[in-house]
């Protein structure tokens, strides 16, 4: 018995119908009701209107709900196709097991039964006819309910399409199943008396460093920051050293000045917008160095103009001092080096065979040494050494190696070796 109870219920856990069919039940219900509370009087006619005016609302409703019904569940069936071709098809039973989708579908359903139900209780006759107001006014509001609820559905469609959001919904599940399949969450760590530990998972991409250096200077005491802005902290883990004193300090406070989310953003996060054009290039040339080159030079040009604008500013320390000038406050942060190994290690090596990125890369690399202070030039004669390399490894002869490695500002059209015009100092 307890199996087959258990089936039954996954079955309707799991079954995109369910609540869809409940909330149709319930528009039929509120139907039923409306029509059978008000014999025409209860609603003044300046309302509802008269018997035509009554009709064709509820008609338009009902034809408007209909049409939106089916324009939800061609989302969601896009939203599936997506999900199996770019994620996995394993993740569908996620997307249809989605309350918010489910609960819209029947609200537009159950909207469109209250609707056409009511129409039955419109009766014309020679002196005007009987109204049941209180059905069309119900149906009204449940339109306005409808259109609040569409415009919050494809911000949450868009949302759900996002990968945090995918994978979100498989962790959450697998915790959920964890839990109930060992309950017991064991001995918990020993951790330092200095340490302060994070209650939730999720990506750091916020830090109120002005409160942290309050909260540190009351207590009189210096706080190290374990993790950079963009990483992943698994819960329990970890998240400030205190240096100092730790009595007076606001362990609540600390943990409330850092904003963890479900995915990384660009609030206080450089170093993520140049990983999503890594990204692109990258992706563009995901099945070898002639799929898509152009692609991947145009995500070059915007990582070259980045790290342009970096190249000569000071980075911050990570160090934060109080008005006193002592030291409250350390945060990891990226250094130069980072910043050019993120933006050109992977295009380098996915793309070096192909004389279009190899050129746009060897222009922008020479272009930042030639506008880069002395004391940052290394990593980027680094990065033109190992390009020097990979693109005459990858080329079919010496002829092809050298023409690869001549500075283009579009790959291959305008270099020194392919226009008339004498290029000046660009810098």
């Amino acid at each position: 018995m307890p199996i087959k109870r258990f089936r039954i219920g996954h079955y309707l856990k799991t079954s995109l119908w369910t609540i869809p069919l409940l909330f149709i039940l319930g528009g039929v219900a509120i139907s039923l009701i409306t029509t059978s509370i008000d014999d025409g009087t209860l609603v003044p006619e300046s309302i509802s209107g008269d018997t035509t005016a009554a009709l064709q609302i509820l008609y338009l409703i009902s034809f408007a709900m209909l049409t939106l019904t089916g324009l939800v569940l061609s989302l969601l069936m896009v939203m599936v196709q997506l999900a199996m071709g770019v994620f996995s098809p394993r993740i569908v039973r996620q997307i249809l097991q989605d309350r918010p989708s489910q609960c819209a579908i029947g609200l537009f359903a159950g909207t469109f039964a209250h609707s056409i139900l009511s129409m039955r209780s419109v009766k014309t006759t020679a002196d005007g006819g009987t109204v049941p107001g209180l059905a069309v006014v119900v149906a009204m509001v449940l339109v306005l309910g409808c259109i609040g609820t569409l415009v919050w559905y494809l911000n949450h469609i868009g949302q759900s399409l996002r990968t945090a959001a995918l994978v979100g919904w498989v962790a959450r599940g697998t915790m959920k199943t964890l839990d109930h399949v060992y309950p017991d969450p064991g001995t918990e760590t020993d951790l330092d008396p200095e340490l302060i530990v994070t209650p939730s998972a999720g990506v750091m991409f916020a830090v109120d460093h002005k409160k942290l250096v309050t909260l540190a200077g009351r207590a009189e005491c210096q706080l190290e920051l374990l993790w950079a802005v963009g990483d992943y902290i698994p819960t329990g883990s970890a998240l400030f050293r205190i240096v100092g004193e730790q009595g007076a300090l606001s362990r609540s406070g600390v943990v409330r000045a850092v904003a963890i989310g479900p995915e990384r953003t660009m609030n206080q996060d450089v170093a993520y917008g140049l990983r999503m054009l890594v990204d692109i290039a990258i992706r563009s040339l995901s099945s070898g160095p002639f799929e898509d080159p152009t692609t991947a030079v145009q995500a070059i040009d915007r990582i070259h103009d980045i790290l342009r604008q970096i190249s000569r500013r000071p980075l911050h320390s990570g160090h934060y001092d109080d008005d006193g000038g002592t030291l409250r406050l350390t945060v990891p942060t990226m250094l130069w080096d980072g910043y050019v190994r993120l933006g050109f290690d992977e295009i380098r090596i996915a793309g070096s065979g192909s004389p279009q990125v190899a050129r746009r890369l060897r222009l922008a690399l020479d272009d930042l040494m030639a506008v880069t202070p002395a004391d940052r030039q290394l990593p980027l004669k680094y990065q033109r050494e190992l390009l020097d390399g990979s693109a005459r490894a990858a080329a079919s002869s010496k002829a092809d190696g050298k023409a690869a490695l001549v500075p283009d500002a579009s790959g291959i059209g305008s270099a020194a070796d392919l226009v008339t015009a004498p290029h000046e100092d660009r810098r």
